[in-house]
């Protein structure tokens, strides 16, 4: 018998595969495949998250203490730089245009402070989560990680950066004598859901931005229209005393501008409750809750595209 012919008879003679006529679906489900990259469920992507929870914090860290590595004075910008734009804000409103109207300088002061350091919060989030994907393709295509990694850590890197800058805030409040008492507690929860909800606008903007990288160059106009619109250099109810009631409440509903009232509140002894719109808190919840729940799936069902194309 020929060489060829030994050959074939063990061909025919040689069993089926098991695997024979499955198609690619089911041949990944009987050996627990999953495509590359694929999103996984939202559960699953909230416990790869909290497993990355010190990467997270690390790159946070990182990128706050190379922001200004630069530069001769090191991270001391990171204060001077929003407290020269509260004097900047307070020689053209308070002096020029007036706009504290009629509100004592004692006030008036820590109230423009607290309402730059705590508005520049939320810019800045918002800001650094328009890039977080798009400047950082290098390290979103080298490696596999939750990409939300990437806008909680810059959000996170903000909130870092404030806490710092909240020492000045509360040094303006004692030296224009407002003293520390027990409301100045109400800034930590304050605080705390500005967080959440930066998180949520950074994760929507991150998303946005990993799509149209041009965003970049819009949104520095976007936040100054914001910022003109929260009260950061005016009080709204003075400024707007002569204007139908429903325009003041619209601008104070504005989540920036409870924010800013709600620190303004706690650390500011002439800031009473009767300037605050009704149903503060419920709105400073509402705004975190809504905008850091929808942030984060908005984010999260474009997970496997980020990095791509």
């Amino acid at each position: 018998m020929s060489d060829s012919t030994h050959d074939g008879a063990l061909a025919t003679s040689a069993p089926p595969s098991p695997d024979a006529g499955l198609t690619p679906a089911e041949l990944a489900a009987k050996y627990g495949l999953s495509v590359s990259g694929a999103r996984p469920g939202l559960a699953e992507y909230v416990r790869q998250l909290w497993g990355r929870r010190h990467f997270i914090l690390a790159f946070s860290q990182a990128k706050l203490m190379a922001q200004y590595s630069q530069a001769k004075l090191g991270q001391l910008w990171q204060v001077a730089t929003p407290l020269l734009n509260a004097l900047v804000y307070f020689l053209i409103f308070g002096l020029i245009l007036k706009a504290d109207r009629g509100m004592e300088r004692e006030v008036y002061i820590p109230f423009l402070v607290a309402g730059i350091f705590v508005f520049t919060f939320t810019q800045s989030s918002v800001m650094a989560g328009v890039r977080a994907i798009s400047g950082n393709l290098g390290l979103v295509r080298a490696l596999h990680f939750p990409r939300a990694s990437l806008p909680i850590s810059f959000a996170l890197q903000q909130l870092q950066q404030l806490m710092y800058s909240m020492i000045v805030v509360f040094a303006v409040a004692v030296g224009f004598g407002s003293y520390p008492t027990l409301s100045w507690l109400l800034v930590l929860p304050a605080l705390s859901l500005q967080f959440l909800f930066n998180t949520g606008l950074a994760l929507i903007f991150a998303r946005l931005g990993a799509k149209t990288p041009d965003l970049a160059q819009l949104m520095p106009f976007v936040m100054r229209t914001w910022m003109y619109a929260s009260g950061v250099m005016f009080s709204i109810p003075l400024m707007l005393a002569e204007q139908p009631a429903w325009i003041a409440d619209i601008l104070q509903w504005n989540p920036a501008a409870i924010y800013m009232d709600l620190v303004r509140f706690a650390i500011i002894d002439g800031y009473t409750q009767a300037q605050l719109p009704p149903h503060v808190w419920l709105f400073a919840l509402g705004w975190a809750a809504v905008a850091g729940l929808l942030g984060f799936v908005y984010f999260w069902k474009a997970e496997e595209r980020y990095g791509r194309g």
